[in-house]
Protein backbone atom coordinates (compact mmCIF):
# COMPACT_ATOMS: atom_id res chain seq x y z
CA UNK A 1 0.00 0.00 0.00
CA UNK A 2 1.43 3.33 -0.93
CA UNK A 3 1.18 6.77 0.84
CA UNK A 4 1.40 10.11 -0.02
CA UNK A 5 4.08 12.74 1.43
CA UNK A 6 2.62 14.86 4.20
CA UNK A 7 3.73 17.61 6.17
CA UNK A 8 2.47 19.07 8.53
CA UNK A 9 2.67 23.22 10.63
CA UNK A 10 1.18 22.63 13.81
CA UNK A 11 1.82 25.30 16.85
CA UNK A 12 2.67 23.97 20.74
CA UNK A 13 -1.00 24.47 21.35
CA UNK A 14 -2.09 21.96 18.87
CA UNK A 15 0.29 19.56 19.05
CA UNK A 16 -0.86 19.34 22.67
CA UNK A 17 -4.63 18.84 21.64
CA UNK A 18 -2.96 16.34 19.27
CA UNK A 19 -0.96 14.74 22.41
CA UNK A 20 -4.17 14.85 24.25
CA UNK A 21 -6.36 13.01 21.63
CA UNK A 22 -3.62 10.74 20.28
CA UNK A 23 -1.31 9.54 22.92
CA UNK A 24 -1.58 7.87 25.90
CA UNK A 25 -1.43 10.65 29.08
CA UNK A 26 1.85 9.39 30.41
CA UNK A 27 3.48 9.72 26.97
CA UNK A 28 1.65 13.32 25.95
CA UNK A 29 5.04 15.42 26.59
CA UNK A 30 7.67 12.60 25.19
CA UNK A 31 9.08 14.91 22.71
CA UNK A 32 8.48 18.33 23.02
CA UNK A 33 9.89 21.69 21.47
CA UNK A 34 12.51 21.93 24.77
CA UNK A 35 13.84 18.83 23.21
CA UNK A 36 14.20 20.89 19.57
CA UNK A 37 16.00 23.69 21.35
CA UNK A 38 18.20 21.15 22.84
CA UNK A 39 18.99 19.97 19.51
CA UNK A 40 19.44 23.27 17.89
CA UNK A 41 21.74 23.98 20.59
CA UNK A 42 23.74 20.85 20.06
CA UNK A 43 24.21 21.74 16.31
CA UNK A 44 25.34 25.31 16.72
CA UNK A 45 27.74 24.17 19.59
CA UNK A 46 26.11 26.70 21.72
CA UNK A 47 25.39 23.88 24.37
CA UNK A 48 27.03 25.23 26.89
CA UNK A 49 28.88 21.81 27.64
CA UNK A 50 32.75 20.40 27.32
CA UNK A 51 34.79 20.41 24.50
CA UNK A 52 34.55 18.17 21.77
CA UNK A 53 37.74 15.83 21.10
CA UNK A 54 37.95 14.75 17.79
CA UNK A 55 38.07 10.68 17.30
CA UNK A 56 38.12 9.98 13.41
CA UNK A 57 38.19 11.75 10.06
CA UNK A 58 37.42 9.14 7.39
CA UNK A 59 35.97 9.25 3.63
CA UNK A 60 35.16 6.85 0.29
CA UNK A 61 34.51 8.56 -2.98
CA UNK A 62 31.27 8.88 -2.18
CA UNK A 63 31.17 9.30 1.94
CA UNK A 64 32.84 11.15 4.40
CA UNK A 65 32.64 10.70 7.95
CA UNK A 66 34.15 12.45 11.58
CA UNK A 67 33.44 11.54 14.66
CA UNK A 68 33.88 13.59 18.31
CA UNK A 69 33.69 12.69 21.88
CA UNK A 70 33.60 14.43 25.16
CA UNK A 71 33.20 12.51 28.80
CA UNK A 72 30.71 15.01 30.85
CA UNK A 73 31.63 14.66 34.84
CA UNK A 74 28.40 12.68 35.15
CA UNK A 75 26.17 10.42 32.73
CA UNK A 76 27.64 8.27 30.23
CA UNK A 77 30.56 9.01 27.00
CA UNK A 78 28.85 11.67 24.60
CA UNK A 79 29.20 11.33 20.85
CA UNK A 80 28.94 13.44 18.06
CA UNK A 81 29.65 12.84 13.88
CA UNK A 82 29.14 14.20 10.82
CA UNK A 83 28.39 11.74 8.11
CA UNK A 84 28.18 13.51 4.03
CA UNK A 85 26.61 10.86 1.62
CA UNK A 86 27.13 11.92 -2.03
CA UNK A 87 24.26 12.06 -4.30
CA UNK A 88 21.59 11.81 -1.48
CA UNK A 89 18.70 14.08 -0.73
CA UNK A 90 17.96 14.77 3.26
CA UNK A 91 14.23 12.92 2.73
CA UNK A 92 15.29 9.69 1.53
CA UNK A 93 18.17 9.85 4.61
CA UNK A 94 15.56 10.95 6.93
CA UNK A 95 13.06 8.05 5.60
CA UNK A 96 16.21 5.43 5.99
CA UNK A 97 16.68 6.23 9.54
CA UNK A 98 12.88 6.03 10.39
CA UNK A 99 11.94 3.12 8.73
CA UNK A 100 11.89 -0.07 11.39
CA UNK A 101 10.64 -2.09 8.32
CA UNK A 102 13.56 -1.79 6.07
CA UNK A 103 16.28 -1.34 8.97
CA UNK A 104 16.57 -5.33 9.19
CA UNK A 105 17.85 -5.49 5.71
CA UNK A 106 21.09 -3.42 7.24
CA UNK A 107 20.77 -3.80 10.70
CA UNK A 108 20.65 -7.26 11.41
CA UNK A 109 20.80 -6.73 15.61
CA UNK A 110 17.12 -4.93 15.33
CA UNK A 111 15.83 -8.41 16.81
CA UNK A 112 11.99 -6.71 16.88
CA UNK A 113 10.39 -3.61 16.44
CA UNK A 114 6.75 -2.06 16.96
CA UNK A 115 4.94 0.70 17.16
CA UNK A 116 3.31 1.32 20.57
CA UNK A 117 1.31 5.03 19.57
CA UNK A 118 1.75 7.60 17.23
CA UNK A 119 0.23 11.20 16.34
CA UNK A 120 -0.79 11.58 12.69
CA UNK A 121 -0.72 15.23 13.03
CA UNK A 122 2.58 15.98 14.53
CA UNK A 123 4.31 12.36 13.28
CA UNK A 124 5.06 11.89 16.84
CA UNK A 125 6.26 8.09 17.57
CA UNK A 126 6.18 5.58 20.67
CA UNK A 127 8.20 2.79 19.70
CA UNK A 128 9.52 -0.27 21.08
CA UNK A 129 12.95 -1.73 20.17
CA UNK A 130 14.42 -5.03 21.02
CA UNK A 131 18.29 -5.70 19.51
CA UNK A 132 19.94 -8.66 19.41
CA UNK A 133 23.48 -8.92 21.47
CA UNK A 134 26.11 -11.92 20.94
CA UNK A 135 24.88 -15.19 23.38
CA UNK A 136 27.42 -13.92 26.47
CA UNK A 137 25.19 -10.69 26.80
CA UNK A 138 21.27 -10.07 27.23
CA UNK A 139 19.01 -8.39 24.64
CA UNK A 140 18.07 -5.17 24.69
CA UNK A 141 14.88 -2.91 24.66
CA UNK A 142 14.15 0.22 23.96
CA UNK A 143 11.01 2.45 24.64
CA UNK A 144 11.81 5.13 22.34
CA UNK A 145 9.95 9.02 22.09
CA UNK A 146 10.52 10.07 18.73
CA UNK A 147 9.44 12.96 16.63
CA UNK A 148 10.42 15.62 13.28
CA UNK A 149 10.83 19.10 12.73
CA UNK A 150 11.21 21.12 9.33
CA UNK A 151 13.35 23.53 8.91
CA UNK A 152 13.39 24.38 4.70
CA UNK A 153 15.14 20.78 3.28
CA UNK A 154 16.90 20.62 7.00
CA UNK A 155 15.62 18.04 9.36
CA UNK A 156 15.99 17.86 13.41
CA UNK A 157 14.85 14.62 14.21
CA UNK A 158 14.74 13.86 18.45
CA UNK A 159 14.78 10.53 19.52
CA UNK A 160 15.37 9.00 23.16
CA UNK A 161 14.18 6.85 26.11
CA UNK A 162 11.19 7.37 27.27
CA UNK A 163 9.62 6.44 30.20
CA UNK A 164 6.24 3.95 29.61
CA UNK A 165 4.88 2.07 32.72
CA UNK A 166 2.42 0.26 31.30
CA UNK A 167 4.95 -2.45 29.39
CA UNK A 168 6.46 -4.17 32.01
CA UNK A 169 10.19 -4.83 32.57
CA UNK A 170 11.67 -7.66 32.27
CA UNK A 171 15.55 -9.54 33.14
CA UNK A 172 15.51 -10.23 29.33
CA UNK A 173 15.81 -8.46 27.30
CA UNK A 174 17.11 -5.68 29.90
CA UNK A 175 15.30 -2.39 29.58
CA UNK A 176 17.85 0.57 28.58
CA UNK A 177 16.47 3.94 30.16
CA UNK A 178 19.07 6.36 29.31
CA UNK A 179 19.76 6.70 25.60
CA UNK A 180 19.52 9.93 23.48
CA UNK A 181 19.90 9.49 19.92
CA UNK A 182 19.03 12.98 17.92
CA UNK A 183 20.73 13.75 14.56
CA UNK A 184 19.96 16.97 11.92
CA UNK A 185 19.95 16.26 8.68
CA UNK A 186 20.49 18.26 5.58
CA UNK A 187 21.58 19.28 1.93
CA UNK A 188 25.10 20.29 1.67
CA UNK A 189 27.65 21.13 -0.97
CA UNK A 190 28.90 17.79 -2.97
CA UNK A 191 33.24 17.24 -2.52
CA UNK A 192 33.16 17.56 -5.76
CA UNK A 193 32.79 21.34 -5.36
CA UNK A 194 30.18 21.89 -8.22
CA UNK A 195 28.27 24.08 -6.13
CA UNK A 196 25.26 21.80 -6.19
CA UNK A 197 24.12 20.69 -3.23
CA UNK A 198 23.65 17.40 -4.04
CA UNK A 199 25.03 15.62 -0.90
CA UNK A 200 23.33 14.97 2.61
CA UNK A 201 24.73 15.75 6.08
CA UNK A 202 23.71 13.76 9.02
CA UNK A 203 25.18 15.23 12.11
CA UNK A 204 24.30 12.65 15.06
CA UNK A 205 24.88 12.99 18.86
CA UNK A 206 24.67 9.67 20.90
CA UNK A 207 24.58 8.38 24.59
CA UNK A 208 23.55 5.94 26.15
CA UNK A 209 23.61 3.95 29.54
CA UNK A 210 23.71 -0.13 28.87
CA UNK A 211 25.07 -0.88 32.42
CA UNK A 212 28.65 -1.04 30.70
CA UNK A 213 31.87 0.55 32.16
CA UNK A 214 31.83 3.65 29.98
CA UNK A 215 36.28 3.92 30.23
CA UNK A 216 36.06 -0.09 28.46
CA UNK A 217 33.43 0.79 26.20
CA UNK A 218 35.26 3.79 24.77
CA UNK A 219 38.19 1.61 23.37
CA UNK A 220 36.05 -0.65 21.68
CA UNK A 221 34.62 2.60 20.31
CA UNK A 222 37.36 4.00 18.95
CA UNK A 223 38.12 0.44 17.24
CA UNK A 224 34.90 -0.37 15.89
CA UNK A 225 33.55 2.71 14.73
CA UNK A 226 34.12 3.47 11.30
CA UNK A 227 33.83 -0.35 10.19
CA UNK A 228 30.28 0.71 11.77
CA UNK A 229 29.76 3.40 9.64
CA UNK A 230 30.35 1.83 6.48
CA UNK A 231 28.08 -0.30 6.84
CA UNK A 232 25.36 2.72 6.83
CA UNK A 233 26.14 3.96 2.80
CA UNK A 234 25.08 0.03 1.09
CA UNK A 235 21.63 0.42 2.99
CA UNK A 236 21.49 3.60 2.27
CA UNK A 237 21.69 2.92 -1.57
CA UNK A 238 19.51 -0.52 -1.43
CA UNK A 239 17.12 2.12 0.11
CA UNK A 240 17.45 4.60 -2.95
CA UNK A 241 17.30 1.96 -5.65
CA UNK A 242 14.10 0.35 -3.49
CA UNK A 243 12.40 4.15 -3.42
CA UNK A 244 13.22 4.82 -7.10
CA UNK A 245 11.19 1.45 -8.36
CA UNK A 246 8.59 2.51 -6.87
CA UNK A 247 8.71 0.18 -3.35
CA UNK A 248 5.37 1.67 -1.48
CA UNK A 249 5.64 3.55 1.99
CA UNK A 250 6.17 1.45 5.56
CA UNK A 251 4.04 2.88 8.02
CA UNK A 252 7.32 4.44 9.98
CA UNK A 253 8.63 5.92 6.63
CA UNK A 254 5.22 7.56 6.06
CA UNK A 255 4.98 8.78 9.84
CA UNK A 256 8.72 10.02 8.76
CA UNK A 257 7.22 12.66 6.59
CA UNK A 258 5.06 14.31 8.98
CA UNK A 259 6.78 16.54 10.36
CA UNK A 260 6.49 19.91 12.35
CA UNK A 261 7.45 23.29 10.40
CA UNK A 262 9.34 26.01 11.74
CA UNK A 263 10.66 28.63 10.39
CA UNK A 264 14.88 29.69 10.24
CA UNK A 265 14.27 32.82 12.75
CA UNK A 266 12.61 30.55 15.58
CA UNK A 267 15.47 27.88 15.29
CA UNK A 268 18.06 31.04 15.63
CA UNK A 269 16.21 31.83 18.41
CA UNK A 270 16.55 28.66 20.06
CA UNK A 271 20.13 28.18 19.54
CA UNK A 272 20.42 31.31 21.72
CA UNK A 273 18.52 31.10 24.65
CA UNK A 274 19.54 30.84 27.56
CA UNK A 275 23.03 32.97 26.59
CA UNK A 276 24.76 29.19 26.20
CA UNK A 277 27.94 29.89 25.48
CA UNK A 278 29.68 28.33 22.44
CA UNK A 279 31.13 24.64 23.11
CA UNK A 280 35.18 24.25 21.73
CA UNK A 281 35.36 21.89 18.86
CA UNK A 282 38.91 20.24 18.81
CA UNK A 283 40.01 19.20 15.90
CA UNK A 284 43.10 17.57 16.70
CA UNK A 285 42.48 14.13 16.60
CA UNK A 286 43.31 12.03 20.14
CA UNK A 287 46.35 10.17 20.92
CA UNK A 288 46.39 6.38 19.46
CA UNK A 289 46.30 3.88 21.95
CA UNK A 290 49.36 3.00 23.63
CA UNK A 291 51.45 0.28 24.76
CA UNK A 292 50.75 0.78 28.11
CA UNK A 293 46.72 -0.41 28.35
CA UNK A 294 47.30 -3.91 29.95
CA UNK A 295 46.14 -7.14 28.65
CA UNK A 296 43.68 -7.76 30.44
CA UNK A 297 41.98 -4.68 29.71
CA UNK A 298 42.27 -5.10 26.07
CA UNK A 299 40.76 -8.84 26.54
CA UNK A 300 37.48 -6.89 28.80
CA UNK A 301 37.65 -4.41 26.11
CA UNK A 302 36.91 -6.79 23.44
CA UNK A 303 34.01 -8.47 25.55
CA UNK A 304 32.49 -5.02 26.20
CA UNK A 305 32.75 -4.10 22.49
CA UNK A 306 30.53 -7.24 21.79
CA UNK A 307 28.18 -6.81 24.27
CA UNK A 308 27.58 -2.63 23.85
CA UNK A 309 28.75 -1.27 20.47
CA UNK A 310 24.66 -0.82 19.01
CA UNK A 311 23.69 2.84 17.43
CA UNK A 312 21.81 0.25 14.89
CA UNK A 313 24.71 0.33 13.00
CA UNK A 314 26.83 -2.65 13.76
CA UNK A 315 26.15 -6.39 12.86
CA UNK A 316 27.12 -9.07 14.53
CA UNK A 317 30.12 -10.12 12.22
CA UNK A 318 31.34 -6.68 12.47
CA UNK A 319 30.95 -6.47 16.23
CA UNK A 320 33.44 -10.07 16.47
CA UNK A 321 35.63 -8.91 13.71
CA UNK A 322 36.50 -5.84 16.27
CA UNK A 323 36.80 -7.47 19.00
CA UNK A 324 39.26 -10.33 17.57
CA UNK A 325 40.89 -7.25 16.38
CA UNK A 326 41.37 -6.28 20.20
CA UNK A 327 42.47 -9.68 21.27
CA UNK A 328 45.44 -9.53 18.65
CA UNK A 329 46.50 -6.49 19.91
CA UNK A 330 46.75 -7.97 23.47
CA UNK A 331 49.48 -10.42 22.14
CA UNK A 332 51.72 -8.04 21.77
CA UNK A 333 52.34 -7.25 25.38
Amino acid sequence: MGWQKKSSSVTPTEYIDCSASSLNEETSNAVIEEDLEHLCQLVEVKDGGLPWIQMMDRSTPTMSYQAWRRDPKIGPPQYRSSTIFEDATPEIVRDLFWDDEFRPKWDDMLASSKTIEECPTTGTMIVQWVRKFPFFCKDREYIIGRRIWESGRSYYCVTKGVPYPSIPRHDKPRRVDLYYSSWCIRAVESKRHNGQLTACEVLLFHHEDMGIPWEIAKLGIRKGMWGAVQKIEPGLRAYQQARARGAPLSRPAFMAQINTKVNPQYLQSMEGADNQSETEVVTTPEKPLGMQIPRILIFGGAVVLACSLDQGLLTKAVIFGVARRFANIGKRF
